[in-house]
């Protein structure tokens, strides 16, 4: 369960932006719910999808990701 309190990438990054959940479903040809999904990391966009959403939001992929390992 502590990945799911996890800020979610896509859902600052559509916040940055002054995006909705539905602008990116409608971009991606999408539905709502599964947007809404993502955000909430019920469930995660395969990788050819990140990369979609990734050139949708103009942003390097990168900004999409969280940082799983840290240098110690």
């Amino acid at each position: 369960m502590a990945f799911k309190k996890q800020i979610n990438r896509i859902r600052v990054v559509l916040a940055e932006q002054d995006r909705t959940n539905k602008w990116l479903a409608e971009k991606l040809g999408k539905n709502r719910t599964t947007i809404s999904r993502w955000c909430t990391n019920d469930m995660q966009p395969s990788l050819e999808t990140l990369i979609e959403i990734a050139v949708v939001l103009n942003v390097d992929i990168t900004e999409l990701l969280v940082k799983t390992k840290y240098d110690k």
